[in-house]
């Protein structure tokens, strides 16, 4: 069995939700560290993320990376994935929805295999998995 890996993450916020700021951090990569606000959250990101956006960055990625090895496992693998996740979020509900859009550049797959193994990626994928409370849709194109 692997041993597990812990990836770290961290925020500082300074004063209230509505009026007050912070950071995020990706301490395990040390790659970078974000302004965000409330602003940024609810109404327009100008220039700050959110953790909406940051989810839906790591489920882009989550999901290229599980689609990239159900399709080499199905013997067909991608020449390119390009996948983008839209995560929204309703201030007072939370986030509602997250849509996966990928176009994929892959030879010798039908479309019937393609779309199944779409789906199997996004309910497989980890980050999909630990976001089971929201409703996860997909667009898949083969390019």
């Amino acid at each position: 069995m692997p041993n597990p890996v812990v990836s770290k993450g961290s925020a500082t916020w300074r004063g209230n939700l509505f009026q007050g700021s912070g950071t995020a951090r990706l301490d395990t990569s040390g790659l970078g560290t974000f302004d965000v606000n409330w602003k940024a959250r609810a109404e327009e990101a100008g220039g700050t993320t959110s953790p909406e956006e940051l989810i839906a960055a790591a489920h882009a990625t989550c999901y290229s990376m599980a689609f990239s090895n159900e399709l080499d496992q199905n013997g067909t693998p991608p020449t390119q994935l390009d996948t983008s996740a839209e995560a929204t979020f309703v201030a007072g509900e939370g986030i509602t929805g997250i849509h996966l859009t990928v176009n994929a550049q892959i030879d010798g797959i039908s479309e019937e295999d393609f779309q199944r193994i779409a789906e199997a990626a996004k309910v497989g994928c980890p980050v999909s998995q630990a976001l089971t409370g929201t409703t996860i849709t997909l667009t898949a194109t083969l390019v």
